[in-house]
């Protein structure tokens, strides 16, 4: 793919810029302009995914991430980040680092998950969790990272709630222990993918949070599933504030870009910013519409949302 000759196409669409493309809809500007000298940025730092931008970026990882950059994003996240090699790794810190793009989260694979659940309170679920917080550890550095995401697991239904939770308590206190001293932290996520999971409002992620007391346990917050599961979206993340150091969003029903469910995005994302938030807001969601065309809804659909000021 010609990156120039797209750029040079979309900077001349105007009024087609939806059918151009999204550099278009986003900033167009030269490989030389460095980033401190980008136009056309968001309030917020959205976080696009591999893949979200394939057709107009290519196959490529570094070539998505160069395309991302040039629509205007700020910022990055890859959840199956610690399924590739240290050498990708290593080439997409490096992309970020010229792009002067900021890494977003990437998940401890070997979290809770329905074979090594925290809820259960088994030392050998802890000791695997804990390896995985330090392979977790080597990753970030390749990468620039600071977040991580965590998820508890699901359920052990013969123990009472209670003792559940304290067994969540005591593994991520273990996690903590070996993030903490390289300034890392992990997000824990509630999720409403399933009944079965045992970490699924933000009042109880909170509660959690405080009870590990570690600057390296905090909450990631995700709109849509916090709006599946509990709703009165701006009210929850007033009284979660102290502890959420991450946002992921989506829209509901459908789990795709803003502007396609009920969830008024420009509004949640107007009180975000004007809370001061600094951080980001990964876009962990689908595309409604296939193809180049999709693509450039995705970025128009985040230009509408972000236009709060």
């Amino acid at each position: 793919m010609d990156r120039k000759k797209f750029l040079q196409r979309s900077a001349m669409a105007g009024a087609s810029a939806l059918a151009a493309g999204p550099a278009a809809l986003g900033r167009s500007r030269s490989r030389a302009v460095q980033p401190d000298s980008r136009q056309d940025t968001f309030n917020l730092n959205y976080a696009p995914h591999f893949g979200m931008f394939r057709h107009h970026g290519g196959e490529d990882l570094i070539d998505q991430i160069k395309f991302m950059s040039d629509a205007g994003f700020t910022a990055f996240e890859d959840n199956g980040l610690m399924g590739r090699s240290p050498a990708t790794q290593e080439r997409i810190g490096e992309e970020l680092a010229r792009q002067g793009m900021q890494m977003g989260v990437f998940v401890i694979d070997k979290g809770g998950n329905a074979a090594n659940s925290f809820t259960a309170g088994k030392p050998e679920h802890t000791e695997i969790f804990v390896e995985a917080c330090r392979q977790a550890v080597e990753v970030a550095k390749r990468v620039d990272a600071t977040w991580m995401t965590v998820v508890p697991g699901n359920f052990t239904r013969e123990l009472p709630i209670g003792i559940q939770t304290s067994h969540v308590i005591d593994t991520l206190r273990r996690g903590a222990e070996v993030l903490e001293p390289h300034g890392l932290v992990m997000v824990l996520e509630p999720l409403s993918d399933t009944p079965d999971l045992f970490l699924r409002t933000s009042d109880q992620t909170h509660m959690i949070c405080r009870a590990v007391d570690s600057p390296s346990c905090k909450i990631l917050y995700d709109i849509y599933h916090m709006q599946k599961n509990e709703g009165r979206l701006i009210t929850n993340i007033d009284r979660c504030w102290d502890e959420i150091a991450y946002f992921q969003q989506g829209d509901v029903p459908g789990r795709n870009e803003p502007g396609t469910g009920e969830i008024n995005y420009r509004n949640v994302f107007a009180h975000i910013y004007q809370k001061g938030f600094d951080g980001i807001l990964g876009m962990e969601h689908g595309n409604a519409k296939e193809g180049k065309e999709g693509e450039a809804a995705v970025i128009e659909a985040y230009r509408s949302a972000d236009n709060f000021r």
